[in-house]
């Protein structure tokens, strides 16, 4: 809505979006040809196919188990391919249904009435065990503070503080969900962009198949936002507490509300997994990385501290003293660059801002431009009055 009232009122500014992880390069040509060439197949008697497995393409399965988790010990059949990472984890609160107590960081994507009732004098939902990730504790929980609850929601390279947890963090996050009986979902989606030596998969660390599914996108790995397509795998030794597999009821699931991912889109994933297809994502996810760095650079000209960026293709600015939606309004306002708050991601977002590293290069170089002529005037600063608003998630 503010965006609409902003172009209302400057009907001839450049907007620059920073704002939804929408992704802007275009998809590698052998990527895009496999998917090409698959589609006339389907046009022939020979090449046609109807549905396929509901639980994804077989070859792709043992593609993603035998590529992305490597030497980790994940079979093929714990591989589930679906139309995107978002859709899986809505389908895994299905799966757990609205009784199962839930810890997070963010509370945008909790569904089926586990929120309970929004406090406004908190701004957090009743029906949450909110984990604190700030810079105050290297955005890590203390889980030392929070209540034991079923489920664990867990996210690395973060979004939106673009923080990869260590292995020492997600060694203690694994004890502790087998402490408690708890299961972990992990979402992974942004595990290309780690370039150090955090580990890229919660099945790094030892146990936690026992404890742990985790849930991905060709979105992030290859620029697939309009294309659809991601993965989820349960391994065979996830168990409810009453010893029942989890693998058999999330099989269930897939089969019940899902006809399967696209066939086309599938043929798209293989060929990202190929030698060369790795090759290309990884030059694909270079130039977002290159933008993050000119993003984290300018902010850090203007004395800002800026964190993510490095492992993610976002960067979390921190404006201390000030309302996450006014540090919006005022960006918006002076620059016409949309950002989001970020108490969109929940009440520990207060004060931070998050932008896209995923904008084309000429927005890029608007963007960089913009700031650090409006930060050289001194007119983008810790104070103004204060706007009381709860953001949206993008």
């Amino acid at each position: 809505m503010k965006q609409i009232a902003h172009m209302e009122k400057y009907p001839n500014a450049k907007i620059i979006s920073l704002g939804i992880g929408d992704t802007t390069e275009p998809l590698p040509l052998l990527i895009a040809s496999a998917m090409s060439k698959y589609s006339h197949l389907l046009s022939t008697k020979e090449g046609y196919q109807g549905y396929g497995a509901e639980q994804g393409n077989k070859e792709l399965r043992n593609a993603i188990a035998a590529t992305i988790y490597k030497d980790m010990g994940i079979k093929d059949t714990e591989v589930f391919i679906s139309d995107g990472a978002q859709c899986d984890i809505s389908r895994i609160q299905l799966l757990f249904g609205s009784n199962a107590t839930v810890a997070a960081y963010v509370d945008s994507s909790i569904i089926i009435g586990q929120t309970g009732e929004y406090m406004r004098h908190s701004g957090t939902y009743g029906g949450i065990e909110y984990m604190k990730c700030g810079p105050e504790n290297m955005f890590f929980p203390d889980f030392a503070g929070v209540l034991r609850t079923d489920i664990i929601f867990f996210c690395s390279p973060n979004n939106p503080t673009g923080h990869a947890a260590s292995r020492e963090q997600l060694e203690q996050l694994v004890e502790v969900a087998t402490r408690n009986g708890s299961i972990i979902v992990y979402d992974s989606a942004y595990s290309d962009y780690i370039s150090d030596d955090s580990p890229t998969s919660i099945y790094e660390i030892p146990g936690a198949k026992e404890v742990a599914i985790e849930i991905s996108s060709f979105s992030k790995l290859a620029g697939f936002t309009g294309v659809r397509l991601g993965w989820t795998v349960v391994p065979h030794e996830l168990s409810y507490s009453n010893g029942f597999p989890v693998h058999k009821d999330f099989d269930r699931i897939i089969c019940t509300c899902f006809n399967g991912a696209s066939n086309i889109a599938q043929r798209g994933g293989l060929a990202c997994l190929s030698d060369e297809g790795r090759k290309a994502t990884k030059n694909l996810i270079g130039v977002y990385k290159e933008n993050a760095r000119v993003l984290t650079d300018t902010f850090a000209s203007m004395g800002l501290e800026v964190y993510g960026g490095t492992n993610s293709p976002y960067v979390w600015v921190y404006f201390p003293g000030r309302k996450s939606w006014d540090v919006f309004t005022e960006i918006l306002e002076k620059t016409h660059i949309i950002t989001v708050p970020g108490t969109g991601f929940g009440p520990g977002g207060e004060g931070f801002i998050r932008e896209k590293c995923k904008q084309k290069t000429k927005e890029k170089k608007e963007g960089q431009k913009a700031k650090e002529k409006k930060g050289s005037e001194g007119r983008i600063h810790p104070s103004s009055p204060r706007e009381e608003a709860k953001g949206e998630q993008e």
